[in-house]
């Protein structure tokens, strides 16, 4: 068998591994996804025409107009909220000694760690499209987007996706436990919490709109809004796929060089 033959073999074997473990035990996932989730009604329905209001200008409350800006906010949020659960289970992986016999059998090493990335990616696309069906049962809806702005919109979200589940498992790998992993991991939770998300960048206070915007779900938020919704993008779509980038690449040399050097 060919060397790349053997690394997709053993890389689905670890992809199908992941995936089952995800369908018996759903309640790591299934609260992850609550957080979304309950963040949306939460803004819609208790905070919705008072944000409206505000972000309008205008004065009048229009809920629905504010449930357009919140979703691809909360769509990212989704994927960071999914990603935590990558690094708890590469740290469970870690600590419970599989990964040491996985090392005396002869498959590809870096099958473990593809199987952990390519199940969380699907797994965040799915959670994507749960809180997506969610946000239109309550009123979304996207505004004159065409087959190629879903497209790239769903493209990014993938994207970004990999960047974050690789991160989360070099997060997963430095941690010594599970509950370590989920506390390192808890940046993707909090950034798109003090990014463009909420409200727009420049009604925060000037000392802080830096923090806002030069971070990476800012761009990646303004850039799904705006595929979807027919907002300016700007400079904002070659910012999110730089962040993209860098980040899968930084995660994915700082992953494997962990995993390698790691003796467990």
């Amino acid at each position: 068998m060919s060397s790349l033959a053997l690394a997709v073999r053993d890389s689905s074997t670890m992809l199908r591994r992941n995936l089952l473990h995800a369908r018996r035990y759903p309640s790591l996932t299934l609260n992850l996804l609550l957080t979304p989730i309950m963040l949306l009604l939460l803004f819609v329905y208790v905070f919705g025409d008072t944000m409206s209001a505000g972000i309008g200008g205008s004065g009048g409350p229009d809920r629905s107009a504010y449930i357009a800006y919140l979703v691809p906010g909360l769509l990212l949020m989704t994927i960071g909220s999914t990603t935590i659960g990558t690094a708890v289970s590469v740290s469970n992986d870690m600590s419970e000694g599989i990964i040491a016999r996985f090392r005396t059998m002869a498959i590809h090493r870096p099958s473990v760690l593809v199987g952990h990335v390519v199940g969380s990616v699907l797994q965040s696309v799915i959670s994507v499209v749960l809180v997506g069906a969610v946000a239109v049962a309550i009123g979304f809806r996207s505004t004159d987007a065409t087959a190629m702005e879903w497209l790239a919109a769903f493209g990014l979200l993938v994207l970004f996706a990999l960047a974050l589940t690789w991160i989360a498992v070099g997060m997963g790998l430095i941690s010594p436990n599970a509950e370590a992993a989920s506390n390192n991991a808890m940046p993707l939770i909090f950034l798109p919490l003090i990014s463009s998300a909420f409200v727009p960048v420049d009604s925060m206070p000037g000392w802080f709109q830096p923090v806002a915007e030069y971070q990476p779900f800012t761009p990646a938020i303004e850039t799904l809004r705006g595929l979807l919704l027919g907002t300016e993008i700007g400079h904002n779509g070659w910012l999110a796929i730089a962040w993209s980038l860098g980040l899968a690449v930084l995660g994915y040399f700082w992953s494997t060089a962990k995993f390698n050097s790691d003796p467990k």
